[in-house]
Order: structure tokens, then sequence, then C-alpha cells
């Protein structure tokens, strides 16, 4: 089972996990799809087995997760803190970066201790948390700059791009050199609140936007689908400052308390990032779409923690789809076959150079 597989099994079990389910992940060395049961539910243990997934007894459901962070949201929300719920213990991680000192420490701590140690555990990060804003594919605009998401065809059938909201709320336009002339505006952006992500049009509506990630030393990655990312899952982001890396996906609907504002419902990875990063793509090595790097600590030396916005969720913001319908180049045809959410259009990705032809995997940079 690959990764990709277990999401889509995920998917189809939907309504059928009901109050007892308690999260899942990919687990890559057995290739499996590990689901969480609370409350010793045999009649969901059959159903999960039955469906080719594996059945893990927990103490925490989802609900009681959710419940857990709500609290957080209100007791906790210092700069500089973040939590996912890791669905491979089954409990909340909470991290607070090195500006968290003296009673903003004390203040998180005590609300994870409330929580009890069979729910949440907080560590200390060395970096700080920040989104990868610089002031690159890069784009620039206002001083700042970024990466290169991934291609779009918005509702009229424009061409455009994602990339990261706290990029497009720095400037309205954006060019692809620093200080050159416009090549697209900025339609809409999250950030702060409930993600981090732009949609940015094209100047002109003739641009050719191939369904490629431009990944580096004449690797280029076709991207088919969006998807929803999986904990344990491998991924690679490419961004403007650092290139290509690689790392596993370790929780979802993190939120990330930046010093701008609180950002939810991001993906969490140990994929190293630097300024610049932001905005560039987090995609699979089979060519999902997965995410837009919004920000983290650390940097691709020390490692740290990161966090993306998902894909699919942008998407579904902006009203646009991954690459169906975008220029691409002569001759190219159409990308590949839909994912992510039902109903939606087959699609592809962003920019890499003209000539060369999309990959359907790629190598694996040498680290983080």
């Amino acid at each position: 089972m690959t990764a990709a597989s277990a999401s889509e099994l995920l998917r189809q079990l939907g309504e059928q996990l009901g109050d007892s389910y308690g999260g899942a992940y990919y687990d890559a060395g057995k290739q499996q799809l590990v689901v969480n049961v609370a409350d010793g539910d045999d009649d969901l243990d059959a159903r999960v087995r039955e469906a080719g997934a594996v059945v893990r007894s927990v103490e925490n459901s989802s609900a009681e997760l959710a419940s857990a962070t709500d609290s957080l949201s209100r007791r906790a929300a210092v700069p500089g803190t973040a939590w996912a719920v890791d669905p491979r213990t089954n409990r909340i991680l909470v991290t607070a970066d090195r500006t968290v000192t003296g009673e903003k420490w004390d203040r998180v701590e005590a609300a994870v201790a409330a929580l009890g140690d069979g729910m949440a555990r907080i560590q200390k990060s060395t970096g700080e948390f920040k989104p990868f804003i610089e002031g690159g594919d890069a784009i620039f605009g206002g001083g700042a700059r970024c990466s290169l998401g991934f291609n779009v065809t918005t509702q009229d059938g424009q061409p455009g791009f994602l990339t990261a909201g706290h990029c497009g709320v720095a400037a309205d336009q954006w060019s692809e050199q620093a200080g050159g002339a416009p090549i697209g505006t900025v339609q809409d952006a999250v950030f702060p609140g409930e993600g981090d992500f732009a949609l940015v049009t094209y100047d002109d509506p003739a641009t050719e936007a191939p369904s490629a990630v431009d990944a580096g030393d004449g690797q280029l990655v076709e991207i088919r689908q969006a998807a929803e990312a999986a904990v344990g899952q491998e991924v690679f982001r490419m961004g403007s400052t650092t290139g290509l890396r690689d790392g596993q996906v370790t929780g979802l609907n993190a939120t990330v308390n930046y010093p701008e504002g609180t950002v939810t419902g991001l993906i969490q990875t140990n994929v190293c990032a630097e300024p610049g990063d932001s905005g560039g793509a987090l995609f699979t090595p089979d060519g999902d779409a997965i995410g837009l790097t919004s920000g983290g600590s650390g940097n691709c030396t020390s490692g740290g923690e990161t966090f993306f916005q998902p894909v699919t969720t942008a998407l579904a913001a902006v009203g646009a789809e991954i690459g169906a319908g975008a220029g691409g180049q002569p001759g190219e045809e159409p990308g590949g076959e839909t994912g992510g959410q039902p109903g939606e259009e087959p699609g592809g990705e962003t920019g890499g150079q003209p000539g060369e032809e999309p990959g359907a995997g790629i190598d694996a940079p040498a680290g983080n």
C-alpha cells in the first residue's frame, strides 16, 4: 500500500469511523494504514480490518483530542508556540520556540499539564517560529522574496499560481526578478487566520503555466493532482533558497502562533526550510501536490519544525484547480488524474524550464 492509496482508503472509510476514531497514520516501513480506535469498538475494528487497514487500540478519540486542542487555543496561544495531533503517539505535541520563556513558558506548561500526560506533551525548540519570507523558482514583491508554489487555473479560466498568504499580504504584485516588471497580481490572500495561502493571477492571460515542479538539476516532477497529506508520508519540498529537501509529514491540522498572529489547519513536517522558501511546493515522489511552505523554526543546517498550508484547502477557498486548463508547453498533454477533494477536475502544477520533460518521480536529495 502506498501513502496515496492509504489516504484514499481513509477517505473511503469516512463516516464509518464514528466516535471511536482516534486518527490514522501511514507506516511507510510496513506500507500499512494504521487506524487508531478508542473505547474498544469491536464493530469498528472489524470494518477497518475488512477495508485492509491495521487496527490500533488507543486511549484518546479524535473528538477528545480536538477538545484538548481547543483548550490549548484558549489557554496557551502564546506567540512562538505550535501544536498538532500526532496519531502515532495518540497525543498532542506542543512545541515552544526559544522566545517562550518566563511567564509565557509557565502559562503554556500549565495548560499542557492540565490536559494530562496521556493527552499532550510539551517540547522546546531551539529555533524561532516565523514565516519563511525574505526582504528565490523565486518571486519578488515589495522588497520580499518568496517561492512560487503550484500553477493553477481560476474559475474563469485564467492562469495563476498559489503561494504563501504572508507573501500575498506583503505585496500586491510579484515579479520573476528583484525590481523586475510584475508578472502577476494577488487576487486573494489569507494570513494570519484559517490558513496561509494566496492566489496570484498572471497578468498575461497567455502565460504558459505547465503542470510540473522544477526540482533542480534538470529534474521536473509532473504534478498530476492535489491530495491530502498523511502522517508518516514521504514528501519533498522545493524552495528558492534551499532547493529540494525531503522528509516526512509528522502532524495534521496544526496550529502555529506566529508573531503576526495565529494560523490554523496546517501540515507539520520535519522537512527543513529557510527564509525565501515561503510559498514553495510540498509534494510527493509520484507527483501529488500536498502543501505550500508557511514557516517554522530552525534551518537546513540544524533542522527544525516546518508548517505547510494544505493545497486542497487553498484550492477550495480560492475556487481554483491545480494546473487544469493552464497553458503548458507546446504539444504537451493536459496533466494527469485528479486527487484531493471529490469532484475536483484533472490537474497538474508549477513552473519548469521550457523544453524539459516532466518526470513521474524524483530522486531524493542528499539530505535535509
